[in-house]
């Protein structure tokens, strides 16, 4: 008999991951797993809720994890301090068989396909379970159907972590030998509308009704797992994927079917649900990134990964140097150009398609005198987002000022970590840490989606059904109210005079409001723009010792249109003879 282990993913650089007690208020009395057989795992009720749990430790936190280095730093949005961090030396010069990418490149596939297989295992195995002496009829049947729907759930989120990175690969709904070749049977490639529209959507739809309630969810003893309000979102984002011009021919689905997705989560969860609040709009829009649902009162997450709290060591690497940091991850003058002033007029005349300023091929935009906007001001009235951000020059941050002029504080002389751009991150490093000599700690879940996420979603949508109209205003003026905004979108003429405008418009507000989350790297391939929005120049700033800033290219960027999907791992096309994506 083979030996089943129940899996713990080991860290993966300073982030820490959890184990199933952690995650799960603590209610489980895990035992070692690696000693157990199948028939060990699925002959006690006890050991195989323990095995269903630790499948949510294939649900990953995005910061630092491609060796260091974060998924948003291989888009125009950052770049990584780090001369030898993964999207660096892969992903940003078009090396997608690095090593140091491989958390990411390669990784990935064994990755979800191991957690798919636990998946797998429960929904074969569950059923046969002898019911613990201490769970009523009625309770045993609850947590099957609970268990099963969480492990559809999953599934069907790993499936499509995958479908992004590789395209349309085999499904596997049957329990493969962990000492065979597993794949080598699958070698078919499904087309897309057999992979999404006919596969996970369904899942998804399916599983909803067998999952928690919102209201059981969301108690602490919970925190972490999968309940109907989860699916629902999930759903609603595939939908505007497989609405979107990449993937539309294939999937058949249409931009309204897109927009009825969104909006019938916020007809069903929308009580439920809401945008964080706060004394400001750079408060409300901090604490809807760091504060939990079930201590923090933050009821704008919806799906999260769910992790202990956090120290310096977790946060160093992301940590100005001025502040005993390391750098890492940098916003670049790209991000800071698509942030709005404060007032709600654009900074800049006009935005292609990925949602950038026009820079017409020089590092500044063309300016839009009627907003106050100058280089030599530019961090002084804009969206309160920017300042939640991005860690600018003369910004208050911990235990002193940020100071990027050479050979200052966070820009010494020999560093080689200090940043590139100009700039140091702040959205989802927290700042209380630094506190008491970095011997604070914090919480720090990996947002997955959450409610900004759907009106963006619905936004965008029916923009592309109706063109601007004042629903795509409303849930648009909602999302930059809550930053501290002031001006309404329908007074914007530059914008309500056509669908193209609006669209452009909406990707770059997509791209503020969801920076450093996981989105714009799938969002521009999406669109059907990402050699264009990933291709260009990465600019940044110098700071001179008089205070005059002046723009720069910090880096260039390769970008092929073979790289909008990720090359099969090599040993997989080895062994099983799959087709490899276009290009590799």
């Amino acid at each position: 008999m083979n030996k089943i282990l129940i899996y713990i993913i080991v860290g993966i650089s300073a982030v820490t991951l959890t184990s199933c007690e952690d995650m799960f208020g603590g209610f489980l009395d895990k035992q070692p797993s690696n000693e157990l057989t199948e028939e060990q795992v699925f002959g006690d009720w006890e050991t195989t809720k323990q095995f269903h749990f630790d499948t949510y430790n294939f649900l990953r936190h995005g910061a630092e994890r491609i060796n260091r280095s974060w998924l948003d730093a291989a888009t125009d949005l950052a770049e990584t301090s780090f001369s030898n961090a993964g999207v660096r030396t892969t992903l940003n010069i078009g090396n997608y068989y690095g090593t140091g990418g491989s958390a990411e490149l390669t990784a990935t596939w064994e990755h979800y396909y191991r957690g798919i297989r636990k998946c797998n295992m429960i929904l074969t195995r569950i059923d046969s379970v002898p019911q613990a002496s201490d769970l009523s009829d009625d309770k045993y049947e609850i947590d099957k159907l609970n268990y099963k729907s969480e492990a559809r759930f999953l599934r069907a989120y790993f499936y499509w972590e995958m479908f992004l990175r590789y395209g349309p690969i085999p499904i596997v709904t049957n329990v493969l030998d962990p000492n065979g070749d597993l794949l080598s049977n699958y070698t078919t490639r499904p087309t897309i509308k057999e992979y999404v529209v006919d596969f996970i959507l369904p899942e998804l739809q399916e599983c909803e009704s067998g999952l928690m309630s919102y209201d059981d969810g969301v108690k602490a003893a919970n925190a972490g797992r999968i309940s109907m309000p989860m699916a629902r979102a999930l759903y609603s984002r595939i939908m505007l994927f497989m609405a979107s011009d990449r993937f539309s021919g294939e999937s058949g689905i249409t931009w309204a079917e897109a927009a009825y997705a969104s909006k019938s989560f916020m007809d069903d969860y929308g009580a439920n649900y809401g945008l964080f609040t706060g004394t400001d709009g750079k408060t409300a829009y901090t604490n809807a990134i760091l504060r939990t649902p079930y201590e923090g009162g933050n009821n704008e997450v919806i799906f999260f990964r769910n992790d202990v709290t956090i120290g310096w060591s977790a946060i160093e690497n992301d940590t100005p140097v001025g502040e005993g940091g390391n750098g890492g991850l940098c916003p670049s003058q790209n991000l800071v150009d698509m942030y709005d002033m404060a007032d709600g007029s654009s900074p800049f005349a006009s935005y292609d398609e990925t949602g950038a300023p026009v820079y017409s091929g020089a590092t500044t935009p063309a300016i839009n005198a009627s907003s106050g906007y100058t280089d030599a001001t530019q961090w002084t009235n804009r969206d309160p987002r920017l300042a939640a951000t991005v860690l600018h020059h003369g910004i208050s941050w911990g235990n002193g000022t940020i100071n990027v002029i050479k050979g200052q504080r966070d820009n010494p002389i020999g560093n080689a970590n200090a940043t590139p751009t100009g700039y140091y991150t702040r959205k989802y490093i927290p700042e209380n840490i630094l506190s008491a000599v970095h011997t604070g700690s914090s919480y720090r879940n990996w947002i997955i989606i959450r409610y900004a996420e759907i009106l963006l979603n619905y936004a965008e949508a029916i923009n592309e059904v109706n063109g601007p109209s004042s629903e795509v205003y409303d849930a648009l003026d909602l999302i930059r109210h809550r930053a501290g905004i002031t001006g309404n979108l329908e007074d914007r003429s530059d914008l309500t005079s056509s669908k193209a405008a609006m669209r452009n418009f909406i990707r770059k507000e997509r791209t503020v409001e969801l920076a450093f989350e996981e989105h714009r790297f799938w969002d521009v391939r999406r669109w059907n723009v990402a050699t264009k929005a990933l291709s260009r120049d990465i600019y940044g700033i110098d700071v001179a010792s008089e205070g005059t800033i002046s723009r720069k290219v910090a880096q260039s960027r390769v970008f092929e249109d073979k790289m909008y999907l990720y090359p099969i791992p090599e040993a997989e096309v080895w062994k099983t003879d799959i087709d490899n994506n276009p290009g590799w």
